[in-house]
């Protein structure tokens, strides 16, 4: 029996378990809900929780970025353990241990003792994340009810993260900072044992040893270059050792892991995925799309507390609208993706997004709500169509063997892509701000390069000096800080553009094979066989229509309508000696709406 067989045998006895893939989507969720909001939940606690435990600014940095690190670093390694060991094995493990570390954090006397809690929530974040996705790549074999699903799933996401903010703020307003930690507790309490009961079971190929040490390899290159970037995002000095060293070293060790993947019989991620332009422009998609929204949310989140002056609930509350947008185009994903096509959908996507953020370069130093609330629609409109549709064709392009491997390469990308968006923006909105300051009237040359290293520090700074020179150096501080700003979203635009571009290597429209399974190993046995035939037997009529087709196969569709280039059956077509045969699936092509064509 061919791994194929085998792993498509476990799909289907996955979705036809007796348990309503509806109701497995809410369960996986409400998991990602979790993950979601514990990644933007302790930015409002930051000053509440400073004041507490007296971090240091190193303890401080690791306490907020070790949770996004250890968890980026290890998506491929429990990705790929789902497919070996079972995703739902590593879902359930993954719940216990974020419901143990957010007690630990809640509870935290120590900046330690808090650091290492939020490890533990990253290496639980990691066994999640994968695993949702690639349960929910089972559980939906057919595209048009997967497309629906990723649609939730892509919203649930942007809800958990757009609402940490506000869920956070209104906990450190009435309560302590642990609590941010504590609600996670119950409703882990309450999620384990529904997943336990009702999560389908699934699993990949399961040939040959899993390659621990190109897992490794995964997780230690990721690591370095995530905290290359953070570091380059905080500002410091990109060819500093401290910056180019892990930056460095983790692009050899990934190197390396590509290396010795191509080589292993048995690789840990088939990468000829990589071969699909749609699943290649998919990824790069996901790291721009993460690129602009989270460096555009940071900075969004500064203009509004200290330009605008708004407490961090208010704060929450204006970037709702974003949350709201998004809600919108993820119910409304599955239904534009059939009617125009991953291509037009990720395409437009990015050009309306681009066309949100030039509107909000009208912002200034007075709140105009009416005009960030239009900014914030279109941006969350645009940006969750792009990922929504992006994902959903990363992921029909990867067989359901490989679905922890893919749902990796894709939370991967998330990461990698918000990491280099707060480092990119933040550079570029660091270089327009601070150079403006240098020479304040009445501010002395010290003040101002304090002040030129954020816009908390020039308000600091500004209040010490107090009088005339501290007025001076607030205005100059808040007018830069909006220059910055514009400077930013133009440089956001034309990243967004440069995705838009990228978009055009999709397909035109939404292919629905019945088995995709199937479909995707008759493309490599096809290609394979092609090769092998020549040109001059690629060019016969109906040669492609039957290529890898073994005698007494179901006829493909033109040969059921019995065209004029149907291959003679008398002479019998398959594969030659050496290549397995496999049976390509029926395609129902969803032609996009004013393409000429009739829609299926």
């Amino acid at each position: 029996m061919s791994r194929t067989n085998t792993a498509q045998g476990r799909s289907r006895s996955a979705v036809d378990s007796g348990v309503n893939r509806w109701v497995v989507l809410v369960v996986l969720c409400v998991s990602l809900l979790l993950v979601a909001l514990d990644a933007t939940i302790l930015h409002v606690a930051v000053p509440s929780l400073t004041e507490d435990l007296r971090p240091s600014s190193t303890a401080l940095l690791w306490i907020v970025d070790a949770y996004p690190l250890v968890c980026a670093s290890l998506l491929i390694l429990f990705g790929t353990l789902g497919d070996r060991v079972g995703r739902r094995r590593v879902l359930l493990l993954g719940y216990a241990l974020f419901g143990i570390a957010s007690a630990v954090a809640a509870l935290a006397t120590e900046p330690a003792v808090l650091i290492g809690a939020r490890a533990l929530l990253g290496v639980g974040g990691a066994m999640i994340m994968p695993a949702t996705l690639s349960i929910l790549r089972t559980v939906f074999p057919d595209r048009r009810e997967r497309a629906t699903a990723i649609g939730v799933w892509t919203a649930t996401a942007a809800i958990g993260a757009a609402t940490g903010p506000v869920l956070g703020g209104f906990l450190v307003e009435n309560y302590w900072w642990g609590s941010v930690f504590l609600i996670n507790i119950p409703l882990m309490a309450l999620i384990l044992p529904l997943g336990r009961r009702l999560l389908p079971e699934s699993r990949g190929a399961a040939d040959g040893p899993w390659d621990v040490l190109g897992a490794l390899m995964a997780a230690a290159g990721v690591l370095g270059c995530v905290l290359g970037v953070k570091r380059a995002g905080a500002g410091a000095p990109l060819l500093a050792l401290p910056t180019a060293g892990p930056l460095l070293l983790g692009a050899a060790l990934l190197v390396l892991f590509v290396r010795r993947q191509k080589r292993r019989p048995y690789p840990l991620i088939d990468l000829r995925l990589f071969s699909r332009a749609a699943f290649t422009t998919s990824v790069g998609c996901i790291v721009i799309g993460m690129l602009a929204l989270v460096g555009l949310e940071l900075i969004a989140v500064q203009y509004l507390q200290l330009v605008l002056g708004l407490s961090p609930l208010e704060t929450g509350l204006r970037l709702l609208p974003l949350t709201f947008a998004a809600m919108a185009a993820g119910a409304t994903g599955s239904y534009t993706l059939r009617r125009i096509g991953p291509r037009r959908m990720v395409g437009w996507g990015f050009l309306l997004t681009a066309a949100a953020v030039l509107l909000l370069t009208l912002m200034g130093q007075h709140d105009r709500p009416l005009l960030l609330t239009v900014g914030f629609v279109l941006l969350g409109f645009g940006l969750q169509t792009t990922l929504f549709s992006a994902y959903e064709s990363m992921l029909s392009e990867a067989p359901q063997r490989s679905a922890g491997g893919a749902a990796a390469i894709g939370e991967t990308s998330y990461q990698l892509g918000a990491g280099m968006g707060i480092a990119l923006l933040g550079s570029v909105m660091n270089a327009a701000y601070g150079p403006t300051l240098a020479s304040v009237p009445g501010v002395p040359a010290e003040a101002s390069r304090a002040a030129a290293n954020s816009l908390g520090e020039a308000y600091k700074v500004a209040d010490q000096l107090g009088g005339a020179a501290g007025d001076a150096l607030h205005q100059a501080a808040r007018h830069s800080f909006v220059h910055g700003l514009h400077v930013t979203l133009f440089v956001s635009a034309g990243l967004l553009l440069v995705g838009a571009l990228m978009a055009q290597r999709l397909p035109r429209v939404m292919e629905c094979p019945v088995d995709p399974e199937e479909a995707f190993d008759a493309r490599e046995a096809q290609g394979a066989f092609s090769a092998q035939e020549g040109p001059d037997r690629a060019a016969e009529p109906g040669a492609a229509g039957v290529a890898g087709v073994p005698e007494g196969a179901p006829a493909g569709p033109s040969e059921r309508a019995g065209s004029s280039g149907r291959a003679d059956r008398s002479q019998p077509v398959g594969p030659p000696e050496g290549i397995e045969p496999r049976v390509p699936a029926t395609r129902e092509a969803i032609e996009p709406a004013g393409s000429g064509r009739p829609a299926h």
